[in-house]
């Protein structure tokens, strides 16, 4: 039932081609489709990421990533690829700029018992294991900058997938650092990282 539902909001979402304006919010037939999937307020499911107080130029470029199927994923191939086939440039950062001034709410659904774990690993790195800080690039707060994403409060269950399918080689992008770096993560690294980042505001 739910992949029909995914199905069907790609469908309309494709068929779509109304530019965000200002004061549109969710009147606008594109937030709407894109809200039917990452949620009411955008603020995202297990397998949809929060887009509300997202970076817009990672929006942006995440979605150029999905057109040029350079984010390989297996949810990007069957769900998204097709439904960014049709945004012409102008909608693509028009949607950007709507999400990212949407205020974000934590998804606060991981373990909390591992929160603090996940904290030394974010902000330390584990050096002994040469694992990079995620704080070097992602910032102090998990804030992001530019198209590095933000990645306070997505929700545990998405940030754990990433994680681990990056670890795979999966891409988010073309020249992304995240397979390499991701593969040097253990399964209790990311299960730890994942559950903290999910509480940050």
């Amino acid at each position: 039932m739910r992949r029909i539902a995914l199905t069907i909001a790609i469908l309309a979402m494709v068929a779509s081609t109304a530019p965000v304006r200002a004061g549109d919010g969710e009147n606008n037939a594109g937030v709407r489709n894109c809200t039917w999937c990452h949620g009411t307020g955008a603020q995202g499911y297990m397998v949809a990421p929060r887009l509300a107080g997202q970076r817009a130029q990672y929006i942006q470029g995440q979605l150029r990533s999905f057109a040029e199927h350079s984010r390989d994923n297996p949810f990007s191939k069957q769900y998204m690829w097709g439904a960014v086939a049709a945004l012409r440039p102008y909608e693509v950062r028009d949607l950007a700029i709507y999400f990212a001034g949407l205020p974000p709410k934590p998804a606060n659904d991981g373990d909390r018992n591992l929160a603090a774990r996940g904290r030394t690993i974010y902000m330390d790195g584990i050096p002994e294991a040469n694992i990079v800080s995620c704080y070097a690039c992602h910032g102090p707060n998990a804030e992001g900058i530019r198209d590095i994403p933000r990645l306070g409060g997505l929700a545990y269950f998405y940030l754990k997938g990433r994680l681990e399918q990056w670890g795979q080689g999966y891409h988010s992008g073309i020249a992304s650092p995240m397979p390499m770096v991701a593969s040097t993560l253990g399964p209790n690294e990311i299960e730890a990282l994942a559950s903290y980042l999910s509480f940050v505001k």
